[in-house]
């Protein structure tokens, strides 16, 4: 599909997630560094966690609002709301006033804020493509999102430690115009709402995502996906780590490259593919079934994570870290595209919300690598992220894959928004 052929929807989701997300990924990575040098190491990781297990539950609340509601709607509230939260930090920082605490109020309501909308914005694509196009907008999806992440924290790291308040300034009135975009360019579309069947609300909801738990293809895709995620994941936990304490330092020239240069350098190889080689892999993969597509995606996957958890040679390192990455590029889109074609239509938001689980319980499982490889050697990381893997892929490929003599969801096949 060219840029052309898109839905509008699609276009105004696609550029509106692309600021939206480098927004976020400005100020997000030094919020621990925020708070635990305003507020103490102790108080910074229990707020942090809070907000964390705060916003998951938020999220499965937006994903319930996003089918019972017009989605347009939900999304000019949650991003006039966003705004205003990032309008009362900026003005939280201002040397006049510095009120610690209404930035933390401020920042907390903001991630509440986020995760309301954050399942609309997923199910907006599934409701304006159809099987046969949402392979390609989720790979332009998956590359905005790689480029707007690089961008974002490029940008905060610039800014942050002596420009603070021109960076949040500055992501006021980006965050600011979101609203007015989806206002002028996002058009209602017609789904199937979702109709409110307990007089209870809370009931409601909880029967809504007992629906969703009781789909079990979705639930295989749902927790094979988190093991999957947790190999990459662990980049930034044990792997980090790992590199931090054992990579012996090589010298170019008179520039050290040590521990931690060589996962910013393995960060930045695997964002510098992904910008450059998405739309290549995904027109050499459009040829071959989806199942083998994703099979060996996740093969190549496995083996670059199981090599680079234990390595310690620069050239190994960055060598498997490209296959690594190679596996994600040719995995990704179809995994992404096939999940959402088993989303019943009235419900996209809901089980958005709920595939969420996928990222937050990856987080988890990639967290305790670093407790766990305090008792393994490096060697025996990698058997365990190996397995971490294979256990993904089978749960994942029978989800999606395996589903012959399970009637699938009802899904608006037939319509396609022109």
């Amino acid at each position: 599909m060219k840029w052309k052929d898109y839905p509008q929807n699609i276009k105004v989701r696609l550029i509106t997630s692309f600021f939206n997300r480098a927004v976020s990924s400005a100020v997000m990575p030094f919020m621990a560094l925020f708070f635990s040098s305003e507020m103490g190491k102790v108080w910074a990781g229990i707020f942090l966690i809070a907000s964390v297990v705060i916003g998951f539950i938020v999220n499965l609340i937006g994903g319930y609002i996003s089918d019972r509601f017009p989605r347009k709607k939900v999304l000019l509230m949650t991003s006039t709301l966003s705004s205003v939260m990032f309008l009362l930090m900026t003005l939280s920082l201002l040397p006049v006033s510095k009120m610690i605490w209404l930035f933390a109020i401020a920042y907390l309501l903001f991630m509440i804020t986020s995760s309301l909308g954050r399942p609309a914005m997923h199910a907006i694509i599934i409701d304006s493509t159809t099987p046969e196009n949402r392979k390609a907008v989720y790979a332009i999806d998956y590359w905005m999102v790689n480029l707007s992440m690089a961008i974002g924290t490029a940008l905060g790291g610039l800014l942050y430690v002596n420009h603070k308040i021109e960076l949040f300034i500055l992501l006021t009135v980006v965050s600011a115009c979101l609203p007015i975009a989806y206002w002028i360019w996002l058009k209602d579309t017609e789904t199937p709402r979702l109709e409110m069947k307990h007089q209870n609300v809370f009931i409601d909801v909880l029967n809504n995502y007992k629906i969703a738990f009781q789909d079990r293809p979705f639930v295989k895709v749902v927790i094979g996906s988190v093991f999957i995620f947790a190999a990459e994941f662990s980049m930034s936990n044990y792997i980090g780590v790992r590199l931090a304490d054992t990579f012996k330092s090589i010298h170019i020239g008179t520039f050290e490259i040590d521990g931690v240069r060589m996962l910013s350098i393995l960060n930045i190889e695997n964002m510098l593919l992904v910008v450059c080689f998405t739309f290549f892999i995904n027109k050499i993969t459009d040829r071959f079934p989806k199942n083998k597509v994703l099979l060996f995606g996740l093969i190549l996957y496995g083996i670059g994570y199981m090599t680079v958890t234990s390595a310690n040679s620069w050239y190994i390192l960055i060598a498997f870290g490209f296959i690594s990455t190679l596996g994600e590029l040719i995995y990704s889109p179809v995994r992404n595209a096939e999940q959402a074609n088993m989303m019943p239509a009235d419900k996209r938001g809901s089980y958005s919300a709920f595939s969420n689980l996928s990222f937050s319980g990856a987080d988890l499982v990639a967290r305790s690598t670093i407790i766990i490889g305090a008792f393994l050697v490096p060697s025996m990381m990698s058997v365990y992220i190996g397995l971490l893997v294979l256990a993904g892929t089978s749960l994942v490929y029978a989800g999606l894959f395996s589903r012959q003599d399970i009637k699938k969801p009802i899904l608006e096949e037939k319509v396609s928004v022109p």
